[in-house]
């Protein structure tokens, strides 16, 4: 304990610094938390697709086709308004919003919300923490259906990567 005291007495800058660091994470914690912003890992994600979860897909039809997580609804977010009354049968489920790096989705929860989605979250991370954690991705237009010639359930056409 004497240790703790001549430590805070000899670099009493250091300590404030710390302390004013742990109130000001604590402060934007509960401010974030009180608007209703609430971010999702992946694996919390996953748990609120597999509970009759949506996700929407707010980058463009070009990213949203080189990889998206599967049954994902591709509403650009520039489209949101207008795309609203696409979601509106998805209104009291969970809604999982995604974007490449998970900035864009932060503002989509926020308009959702205010629109009435109760459960709406962004993936912390976007796609790049998706991948990361070695999640599934559907690549190109095909998202089960039919199959093309000389492909397998469930595999990949040679061109896929």
């Amino acid at each position: 304990m004497d240790q703790i005291l001549e430590f805070t007495g000899n670099n009493t800058v250091l300590v404030v610094l710390l302390l004013i660091s742990f109130f000001v994470l604590v402060f934007s914690e509960l401010r974030r938390k009180a608007a209703g912003m609430v971010a999702v890992d992946p694996t919390a994600a996953v748990a609120l697709i597999n509970n009759d979860g949506v996700v929407v897909d707010l980058r463009g039809k070009e990213a949203f086709d080189r990889g998206h997580i599967v049954n994902a609804k591709n509403i650009p977010f520039d489209e949101l308004d207008a795309g609203k009354a696409r979601l509106e049968q998805f209104k009291n489920k969970p809604v999982v919003a995604v974007c490449d790096a998970g900035m864009t989705s932060t503002r989509a929860v926020a308009a959702l919300r205010e629109s009435g989605f109760v459960s709406a979250y962004t993936l912390k991370g976007g796609m790049n923490s998706w991948t990361q954690a070695g999640l599934p991705v559907v690549t190109g237009k095909r998202t089960g259906g039919r199959k093309s010639k000389g492909q397998k359930s469930g595999g990949k056409k040679k061109d896929d990567k």
